[in-house]
């Protein structure tokens, strides 16, 4: 990663308190991390991150 990445915080991670947070970044791929532990990243192409936002989102 050679350039700057825009990171967000996901809302929900504020609403429990605990200041645990997860932040993710959208470009070309997904990237996703702990916003206490910023070295550790979990990067999602294009096409996996949109099946996982559609499998979280889908009604059980």
């Amino acid at each position: 990663m050679t350039r700057e990445r825009t990171w967000r915080k996901s809302t929900f991670s504020s609403a429990n308190g605990s200041g645990e947070c997860v932040e993710v970044s959208l470009a070309h791929n997904a990237l996703v991390r702990d916003s206490k532990n910023t070295g550790a990243v979990l990067t999602f192409s294009a096409q996996a991150w949109q099946a996982l936002v559609g499998q979280v989102k889908a009604p059980s």
